[in-house]
């Protein structure tokens, strides 16, 4: 085995191979006409928010809180403009009593949101979030799909894009810790 193999060869503790879909993600949301992003910082999306942060045709928002997302997605459509929040499991929790203002006004959404607290998860405080995600999503009237797979992601994501900005609705992306590769401090 040269170098090279070995230097492709997935590590535990890294994500997957295919880890060029954040910029096929990026590709699909700048298809979809998105012109804002929104996030708190976070390694799971990390390459998408460079390249996002990177594009002088969008404008990135960074959030001190993740419900800060939701209004600022709100005024975005009401602007003309396509938007989307990128945020963790952990940061759901910070957005419910927000997300009413979103299901009530029937305010395109798209939420791209990172698991936490699933496989391999080291952190014992991220587990509960992990589990309530999507039923506090559902709950709050949130359309929730979810991707396990690079190849998952990019479809339901273009599927996300259609109903949240075409359909006018609500749709929360869910993608599997597994998908991003295991955390380790």
């Amino acid at each position: 085995m040269t170098r090279e193999d070995v230097a492709k060869r997935k590590k535990p503790d890294q994500p997957p191979l295919e880890a060029e879909w954040p910029a096929q993600l990026y590709r699909v949301l700048k298809a979809a006409q998105v012109r804002q992003v929104s996030y708190v910082p976070d390694a799971g999306h990390s390459e998408l928010i460079r390249l996002f942060a990177a594009d002088p045709g969008v404008v990135s928002n960074v959030l001190t809180t993740e419900e800060e997302g939701i209004a600022i997605a709100t005024g975005a459509w009401l602007g003309g403009s396509r938007s989307v929040l990128l945020l963790q499991s952990s940061g759901v929790g910070n957005c419910v009593n927000m997300l009413s203002l979103v299901t009530m006004t029937r305010t395109p959404l798209l939420m791209l949101v990172t698991m936490r607290g699933e496989w391999a998860e080291f952190n014992p405080w991220q587990v509960p979030m992990g589990l309530a995600t999507a039923p506090v999503l559902a709950a709050m009237g949130i359309r929730v799909m979810r991707a396990e797979t690079p190849r998952d992601l990019i479809e339901t994501v273009e599927s996300a894009a259609t109903l949240a900005f075409d359909a006018e609705q609500q749709v929360a992306v869910l993608l599997s810790q597994r998908l991003l590769g295991a955390k380790r401090w």
